[in-house]
């Protein structure tokens, strides 16, 4: 009935997400090789998460 009080993980997910990605970009322009790879690797691993959820109708 309240359906649409219910948080989308998704949402918070593609947050996360891009967050993750924009770290990683400050880093890699930083010089900080290491940390890039670090973030880029969470960041795929969120991807994974957001992917593996069903598609919101």
């Amino acid at each position: 009935m309240f359906s649409f009080l219910k948080a989308d993980p998704k949402k918070k997910l593609n947050k996360e997400y891009g967050e993750l990605l924009e770290k990683a970009m400050q880093a890699q322009r930083g010089g900080d090789i290491r940390l890039y790879s670090e973030l880029t690797e969470k960041a795929e691993a969120v991807k994974a998460q957001m992917d593996a959820l069903p598609a919101s109708t």
